[in-house]
């Protein structure tokens, strides 16, 4: 199994030396044109010394050095943008080596835009912020494929769809030419285009009217130019005066909806590039999954590619743009410029616009499902979850956190099935109670995204993940811990009710409350949830918790984590043990720091 993920390395490793060669070549090459360049100039200023203050050479002579000097210019630009494309093919597997070998947090996108605090396990799990579960997985260079990603974690997806993931996973975790072409698309590595300014501008109604106007620009266009020949030759200003001012008329008609057309959003706009890129490469790969190729197949409008359709919305842009230029300011009136630019505009919202949200959706998809890929390469070890039929079931053998170094990572296993619906873990503080919890749900989170598990092999029925674990006061919402923990549990009960079955992380359960209605409460809480058939895991340090058992008909099974404590220090070996715990570290715990108990 190890010998797998060294392959993963040694891959990244070839890779990103073979990209950072290039990036030399391309550099050197780089300084060496820019030197050409230079020389080039200052033997053209010569022979235009020599020509033309001196006469001593023809003036011809300088169109040597001038059209040498264009086609190094160009032949510059290549250069420049292969090394560009060297970097980032060199800053992808820099970041793939970096997540292989647990250097990952901080280094890409947190996801912080998704994170609701009210969610019923978001935060609990650590799924997004710096160091969670999205930055390991999110490599989209779109806010769509981020969007996609985060949806898929945040509620748990059909097992019919999770299968298709699956298989497109196994195709694409292979695809390396693929993931690479698209992480250095783009004007700069960053993450771009945004879906929902894009998907106002393009399913707005289009306002410009009448609908003659765009027949009749060109010829006011034409009369204008003519009119301004006839002031020019005869001195007759009279036409064309005539003209612009039904020209201004008409654009001041339209002033209001040319205003939504050409502006809408800037946002609307942005990383057109970048998106006409990520469908182009898209559209000519050859897929064999039939989700994927069921994507691929949505890629098209009246018989256009959406690739070339964005492009020629990218162009249309760069058209309305160029209105900021001195010159085009100056003839926009008399050529109706803006005018005919925009019903150009409304020509494309016209023809494609309705396309959009298909488009971005399966782009966001195929992005969403590299993440996954790149997951599932970058840990060969980790398989896909098997589903099952029949009562709510999590049957997981050397479960694992996936976001814990693999080398300090402690398995267990965690078996809820034959009966068994909740284990009660009692143990010491900083025995690795909350990280069970969190263990088991973040994989059962991945298991219903159709992501691999951090485990040897897990057995799941369908489940939605509810959690009470990093549940706090709150001085805004004017909430105490124990208000807002039974508010999150009144969250929980809501979703027994609905499909799938709820799987629920209880992290000491009603500590905010005496000994007396916590161990009522408790009992009661956790017989409501299983005769609604959830299953779970509920955690608590408070022993008198651990008789609760009695009363559930051997529907619940105590463990706990053990710990030695010797010399000062304290040792934890994070193992799931059968039964209650024996031993308590909390005073010790406090002498050692040198409180006086």
């Amino acid at each position: 199994m190890y010998s797998q993920t060294v392959l993963a390395v040694e891959e990244y490793r070839q890779r990103l030396q073979d990209r950072e060669r290039r990036v030399a070549r391309g550099e050197a090459l780089h300084m060496r044109l820019g030197n050409v360049r230079l020389a080039l100039a200052v033997v053209a200023a010569g022979i235009a010394w020599e020509s033309l203050r001196r006469q001593a050479l023809s003036p011809w002579w300088i169109l040597v050095p001038l059209i040498l000097f264009v086609f190094t210019a160009a032949y510059h630009s290549r250069v420049l943008r292969f090394r560009d494309l060297a970097q980032r093919g060199a800053s992808f597997y820099r970041n793939g080596m970096a997540r292989i070998e647990n250097r990952w947090p901080g280094t890409g996108e947190t996801g912080e835009r998704f994170n609701d605090p009210h969610h019923v396990y978001a935060a609990d799990l650590d799924l997004f912020g710096r160091g969670g579960l999205f930055e390991l997985l999110s490599t989209a260079r779109t806010r769509i494929g981020e969007e996609a990603l985060a949806k898929w974690l945040l509620s748990p997806s059909a097992v019919s769809q999770i299968e298709e993931r699956h298989t497109a996973v196994r195709e694409l975790r292979d695809e390396l030419d693929l993931r690479e072409d698209l992480a250095v698309l783009g004007e700069d590595a960053s993450v771009g285009v945004y879906p929902e300014a894009l998907l106002h501008w393009a399913e707005a109604p289009n306002q410009m009217r009448p609908q003659w106007i765009p027949w009749l620009a060109p010829f006011l266009a034409i009369a204008a130019v003519t009119g301004a020949v006839v002031w020019g030759y005869f001195g007759i200003a009279t036409p064309f005066l005539l003209i612009v001012l039904l020209e201004a008329l008409i654009n001041y008609r339209l002033r209001k909806p040319l205003e939504e057309v050409l502006h809408g959003s800037e946002q609307a706009f942005r990383d057109l590039g970048l998106l006409a890129g990520v469908l182009a490469r898209v559209e000519r790969h050859s897929f064999r999954a039939p989700r994927l190729q069921s994507l691929q197949r949505e890629l098209s409008s009246h018989q256009l590619t959406s690739s070339r359709a964005i492009a020629g919305l990218s162009t249309l842009v760069d058209l309305i743009d160029s209105r900021d230029n001195v010159f085009v300011r100056v003839l926009n009136v008399p050529l109706l410029y803006s005018v005919q630019v925009a019903f150009t505009a409304e020509r494309w919202r016209r023809a494609h616009g309705h396309a959009v949200r298909s488009w971005l959706s399966v782009i966001g998809e195929i992005e969403a499902l590299l993440c996954l890929a790149t997951y599932s390469h970058e840990h060969p070890d980790d398989p896909f979850p098997e589903f099952v039929q029949g009562a709510a079931c999590f049957d997981g053998t050397d479960i694992g956190h996936p976001l814990i170094p693999a080398g300090t990572c402690i398995c267990n296993d965690v078996r809820l099935s034959d009966g068994r619906q909740v284990f009660l873990v009692s143990g010491s503080n900083m025995s690795g109670k909350s990280t069970l919890l969190r263990m088991v749900g973040i994989n059962a989170v991945l298991a219903m995204a159709g992501a691999p598990v951090r485990a040897k092999r897990l057995r799941l029925t369908p489940l939605h993940v509810g959690a009470s674990i990093r549940v706090n006061d709150s001085l805004q919402e004017g909430s105490s811990r124990f208000y807002a923990e039974i508010t999150r549990l009144r969250k929980l009960f809501d979703f027994t009710s609905a499909d799938p079955p709820l799987l629920f992380l209880l992290d000491e359960l009603l500590q905010g409350t005496n000994s007396k209605d916590r161990r009522i409460g408790a009992e009661g809480i956790v017989r409501a949830l299983l005769n609604r058939g959830a299953i779970g895991l509920v955690t608590t340090h408070d022993l008198a918790l651990v008789d609760i058992g009695d009363a559930l008909n051997g529907h619940l099974c105590n463990v706990h984590f053990q710990e030695d404590f010797e010399n000062g220090k304290m040792h934890f070996d994070y193992k799931l043990q059968e039964g209650v715990v024996t031993k308590s570290n909390g005073l010790a715990l406090m002498r050692s720091i040198g409180l006086d108990v």
